[in-house]
């Protein structure tokens, strides 16, 4: 088995942007398993059903690392300050999303280290969202931040604006404390749970994302509910509020580094301009950005449904092109969005 020198690795990933870093020795079963297995049985996943075919594996350390001994728990802050809202018709984008793709820009980050890790004979398996690691459990486990009531990783004081990253390795590290876990830090606060705008947690850490507006604007497939979608306001990709509302977010880093910064035109995305740019050419627009996920006719869905919760009469026009175009999901969507309109 090789072994590590813990400040050198801490060392070479603060040089790579890690802003947090911290170890952890690997169990079995992995961290986190157990709320898990309750997300999936009760359907809480909705039509993820990625989430359940990876469930072994995030199970398993031992099947992504054989004689895996140890975890590295990474984290690198984004957020900041929520640009001042333009005004018209427009509509709000989750923070994550205002710069470049994290999957791309962190997991660049965490490959270059896993090759230098390699370097020195250490066999070792990262990923940073896409990969079948349940992140904010292997943080919590690590001592880097713990889990709140509203199923973020939480560093005490400091927040929860975190992209986080995990690399298990075949080599000892020594383990970091775990943090005073949710009853410490969160009290008897129920902020987030209360403000969520579509009653989406169930319970102190059971999110339903049957229920959650950034599930239904970026990963859900085909029409939204009129009645549902009525409830999301402005909110035209992702969701932040059970994050604004934490006290732990009381005061957003300004010190965000720049592939994070929101770009322009990002934290607040033009409506009619989405409603009517070709999809090829939007996709293009926002290459090398999370808004790609929901793709073109999630984008032009989302904007017509918030379109019609604005209920603007400007927005007519561009409602009523789109509900006239060959994508009957977005025809559909500015359809019941005409109608709320009237």
């Amino acid at each position: 088995m090789a072994t590590l020198d813990a400040d050198a690795l801490r060392e070479r990933a603060r040089t790579l942007g890690f802003t947090r870093v911290r170890f952890a020795s690997i169990p079995e079963p992995a961290p986190g398993l157990e709320h898990y297995d309750a997300f999936l049985r009760r359907g809480h996943h909705a039509s993820m059903e990625w989430m359940r075919r990876g469930r072994n594996a995030r199970a398993n350390p031992a099947a992504l690392v054989p004689s895996g001994r140890a975890a590295v728990a990474l984290g690198i802050e984004y957020g900041g300050c929520r640009p001042p809202d333009p005004g018209g018709l427009t509509g709000q984008v989750a923070r994550y999303a205002w710069g470049r793709d994290y999957h791309n820009v962190v997991g660049k980050r965490v490959r270059k280290l896993v090759k230098a890790l390699a370097k020195e004979g250490v066999r070792a398996y990262g990923g940073v969202d896409s990969r079948p690691l349940i992140e904010r459990a292997w943080a919590e486990a690590a001592g880097l931040a713990y889990v709140g009531r509203n199923c973020c990783a939480i560093v005490p004081g400091q927040g929860s604006w975190l992209f986080l990253a995990v690399i298990l390795v075949d080599a000892q590290l020594p383990a970091d404390p775990p943090l005073p876990g949710l009853s410490r830090h969160c009290g008897s606060c129920r902020r987030c749970l209360d403000s969520c705008p579509t009653d989406a947690f169930v319970d102190s850490g059971q999110l339903d994302a049957r229920r959650c507006i950034a599930y239904w604007t970026i990963e859900h497939r085909g029409t939204i509910d009129a009645d549902l979608g009525s409830i999301f306001g402005r909110w035209v990709f992702g969701c932040d509020v059970c994050q604004e509302v934490c006290p732990h977010n009381h005061a957003p880093r300004t010190d965000i580094e720049a592939a994070f910064q929101p770009l322009p035109g990002r934290a607040w995305l033009d409506l009619e301009w989405i409603l009517d740019t070709a999809p090829e050419a939007l996709e293009a627009e926002l290459q090398g950005s999370p808004l790609r996920r929901p793709g073109a006719q999630g984008l032009k869905r989302n904007a017509a449904l918030v379109l019609g919760n604005m209920g603007d009469p400007a927005a007519r026009g561009a409602l009523l092109r789109a509900s006239r175009g060959r994508d009957p999901v977005v025809s559909e969507q500015a359809r019941l969005a005409l109608d709320r309109i009237g």
